[in-house]
């Protein structure tokens, strides 16, 4: 039987990034005490009041057909949240982040189009821009830059076929945050060219240095700018699937329409809860960012002067990413025998690009005492890789003066 071409643009490599955090649950489900740190899902139970609202909407019958764009009370909570006037004809509620990146660049790009991004990159954006047929103009971040994204390198970088830039601030996986001063020059460049510039913001929540831009109030960025956020991470919600787009009226007329005949609204008792998530002051949404900043600061600091390993101080997210080149293994095998011999499930680098060879990605996603813990193993399997390393120099020096001593004689 034959398959749409559709199936080989959402797959690929990106597909198999998986791998080793499956094979890692394998081992827990096993009995193996695996400290699992390779996929960003909040270790903490979403807010009681969250939970609460969400039963007594179910119990209230709640049920039914909901608005396609996603209930007005929650588009305004959102509006409100978004400020710079944005009204609840600009919002559009989907089923998470994902969701709704994948909803808005089927609504905005088509086969030849060119959207820039950053890399090393989120692993699903190949397959969300792969679906429409456009190609992803990969700008390379370097880790001897802190993974910045250099806005002239996204000016060479733009040809007459490019239609958007994708920014994902603070970022998955290095954890980089865009400045000010570089969001308004690389705003200025979406002016110049007529882009579409889209923002997926889903860490925001979890910024801990500098201050969140917000891009649509630059100058002539409101028709062209696309928000795309979630609750999933600063809330604890990924499991409720609740994302939302902020954009100009028209897309979001058009997201509706895309909507109607795939997705047919989000259920209301979910509503209802994130209404609660958006509108209440809930102290837990506090400690958990508080506790995700401690944890990045714990991890750095117990591993600042591991030999064969460099943390890359987060300004955001749930992620740290470590530079393991030095252990003389690529991010793959560091990864595979950190699982296999100590137990702890990273995620390589390499999954997300070319660019993060060399690292892998370290989740904040336990408690602070389990995550000391996985850097001690860290350390533990770095040490054996070096001493390995050492080995084979010391094998290869004796060698070679054994075949200098063999030819002068």
């Amino acid at each position: 039987m034959r398959y749409s071409t559709l199936t080989q643009r959402i797959a690929g490599d990106a597909a198999a990034a998986w791998d080793i955090h499956y094979q890692a649950q394998a081992l827990r489900r096993a009995g193996r005490d695996v400290l699992l740190l390779s996929v960003g899902d909040p270790d903490f139970d979403t807010p009681t009041a969250i939970v609460d609202a969400a039963v007594s909407s179910l119990r209230q019958g709640d049920t039914h057909y909901s608005d396609v764009r996603g209930s007005p009370a929650l588009r305004q909570a959102i509006a409100r949240r978004s400020g710079l006037g944005v009204t609840i004809d600009q919002v559009m509620v989907l089923a998470g982040a994902q969701c709704a990146l994948y909803a808005t660049c089927q609504c905005l790009f088509e086969a030849g189009d060119e959207v820039i991004v950053a890399e090393p990159m989120y692993v699903t954006y190949h397959g969300v821009l792969g679906a429409c047929g456009a190609r992803p103009l990969q700008v390379p971040v370097s880790p001897e830059q802190g993974f910045r994204l250099d806005p002239r390198a996204v000016a060479q970088a733009i040809t007459p076929r490019t239609r958007g830039l994708l920014l994902n601030t603070p970022h998955n996986p290095t954890g980089t945050a865009i400045s000010a001063h570089d969001m308004a020059r690389l705003a200025q460049l979406c002016r110049e060219h007529d882009l579409w510039l889209i923002c997926d913001q889903v860490y925001s929540g979890l910024l801990f240095e500098g201050e969140a831009v917000a891009p649509a109030s630059l100058p002539g960025m409101a028709e062209r700018c696309v928000v795309i956020d979630s609750l999933s991470k600063s809330h604890a919600m990924s499991g409720w699937r609740v994302g939302w787009v902020v954009a100009p009226a028209a897309l979001i007329t058009h997201l509706a329409n895309l909507a109607m005949v795939m997705l047919f609204g989000l259920p209301e008792f979910v509503m209802k809860a994130a209404c609660v998530a958006l509108q209440e002051d809930l102290p837990a949404i506090g400690h958990m960012r508080e506790a995700y900043r401690q944890r990045r600061d714990r991890v750095c600091a117990a591993l600042a002067d591991c030999p064969g390993v460099q943390a890359h101080r987060p300004a955001g997210g749930m992620f740290v990413m470590l530079d393991i080149r030095a252990t003389g293994v690529s991010a793959q095998a560091f990864a595979q025998r950190l699982l296999i011999e100590e137990g702890v499930s990273l995620l390589p680098g390499d999954a997300f690009g070319p660019s993060a060879a060399g690292h892998v990605r370290m989740g904040l996603v336990l408690a602070a005492d389990r995550l000391e813990e996985a850097c001690r193993r860290i350390r533990v399997c770095a040490g054996r890789l070096l001493a390995e390393q050492a080995g084979r120099n010391v094998d290869g020096e004796t060698q070679d003066c054994r075949v200098e001593h063999e030819a002068y004689q």
